[in-house]
């Protein structure tokens, strides 16, 4: 039986889950899944559509939408802190978002992988891997054994995990970075792209360069509830 998917966001990622949609399917030989729209609190966003695909409204119209799946593809470097208010403010049951993997993706038999989460194309998941919810991994990434990755982290394209790493929740992985085994990634941090990592990083940190050196503090959500102010756009990271 088909099910009908409602993608939130509508940019970057979100994009990319209709390709990776599409292979599902045609690996499958049939539709196991169709896209039917977007969500996004963009105003400007709404009526318009996606390659084809409508964007029906706000976060706020999930509960209606009681027949559909969802997927998260948002995330940016601008949102990453705060991937997890986001989605809450849909207020989508956790049984209620799927977990895409992308065909050509290797994943081991003894990986654990959480709901919601995406993995795209040409990735590589270990042995004894644990992956938690909403986590998006982006093409060409490898992730190996005994890794755990946190809730809502985002694992852009080209990064390598050795094995043994503990990733934290809401982290952000630039583009080809390297983290070596058996360190600790802090929760709300991010890794600039192509940076190579030789140590743990603290909570709520900005690495970059080769080796990873420490650039500022990131932004959480936490601190930007109790300041009532919206979040800066951090370090671009790819």
């Amino acid at each position: 039986m088909t099910k009908k998917i409602v993608i939130l966001g509508t940019s970057g990622n979100c994009i990319d889950m209709l390709d990776t949609i599409a292979c599902i399917n045609d690996e499958a030989q049939e539709t196991l899944h169709e896209c039917v729209g977007f969500l996004d609190d963009n105003t400007a966003t709404h009526g318009t559509t996606r390659h084809g695909v409508p964007v029906l409204g706000p976060l706020s119209l999930a509960p209606e939408l009681q027949d559909c799946w969802f997927v998260n593809g948002i995330g940016s470097t601008a949102t990453f802190t705060r991937k997890d208010a986001i989605i809450a403010k849909a207020a989508i049951p956790l049984q209620r978002f799927i977990t895409l993997i992308h065909p050509s993706a290797r994943i081991s038999r003894t990986a654990q992988i959480g709901p919601g989460t995406v993995i795209f194309e040409n990735v590589a998941v270990t042995s004894n891997v644990t992956i938690g919810m909403h986590v998006i991994i982006l093409p060409n990434s490898v992730i190996s054994h005994d890794v755990v990755i946190g809730d809502y982290t985002c694992i852009t394209g080209g990064v390598c995990i050795s094995g043994g790493t503990h990733v934290g929740k809401l982290c952000y992985l630039g583009t080809n970075c390297s983290i070596i085994g058996g360190i600790t990634i802090g929760d709300y941090s991010m890794v600039g792209m192509g940076s190579v990592v030789l140590g743990s990083v603290a909570d709520n940190s900005i690495v970059v360069g080769n080796p990873a050196r420490f650039l500022r503090h990131s932004l959480s959500h936490m601190a930007e509830e109790v300041s009532g102010q919206p979040a800066q756009t951090p370090f671009a990271a790819g």
